[in-house]
């Protein structure tokens, strides 16, 4: 395979750039509140320059979710090489989700945007990572309800939902807000509320 020219690798690297800025000001400020002209000064390039990569927010969101997405694959993949039951590594991705929210690499998106879920569609660089991720932990979860450490009569989707929720969750905000706790022990205690609500009614 050829190697990049200097124009491409410049190209590449202004697009990553873009995506970097994307991710902080959706983490900070949110979808509705962020704007092109926002990351046009967060980056230092033209408006004209961001057109040509990107030609909507919506864009932009779909590109910073799918560089979220590769994340998680990573690190799917560095828990799935390592010891122990499902629920193990379901607690370690709960846990590495609040830490991507506390770095501000968690973008915040809306769930009733219909522009942005055409573009999450249409993106398939978002799509494949989401079914390749979603198949890894749909298997987790499986493996996790079969040894009796999360409900079966939970519905897998429910519980994939819920783990999908901690990318979001806002009481991680709040809490660090109110500053009369550290960052580990209120993560901590989310990662064992979200886990206790999936354990199997004990047996009378």
């Amino acid at each position: 395979m050829s190697r990049p020219s200097f124009r491409e690798q410049v190209q590449q690297a202004r697009q990553e750039a873009v995506v970097d800025a994307v991710e902080r000001l959706l983490a900070d400020k949110g979808f509705d509140a962020m704007t092109m002209d926002a990351v046009v000064a967060e980056v230092g390039i033209s408006k004209a320059s961001l057109y040509r990569h990107f030609t909507s927010k919506e864009q932009l969101a779909a590109a910073a979710m799918a560089r979220v997405l590769e994340r998680a694959l990573a690190e799917t993949a560095r828990l799935s090489a390592l010891p122990g039951p499902a629920l193990g590594r379901l607690d370690a991705l709960a846990r590495w989700a609040y830490e991507q929210q506390i770095a501000g690499r968690m973008p915040a998106l809306p769930a009733q945007s219909s522009s942005l879920r055409d573009a999450l569609a249409g993106d398939t660089g978002y799509t494949d990572r989401l079914v390749q991720l979603t198949n890894t932990l749909g298997q987790w979860i499986a493996q996790a309800q079969r040894d009796g450490h999360i409900d079966p009569a939970l519905p897998s989707d429910f519980v994939l939902y819920t783990l999908f929720a901690r990318a979001c969750d806002p009481v991680l905000g709040v809490m660090r807000t109110a500053g009369t706790h550290g960052d580990a022990q209120i993560v901590d205690w989310l990662v064992r509320s979200w886990l206790r609500g999936l354990r199997p009614e004990p047996t009378p």
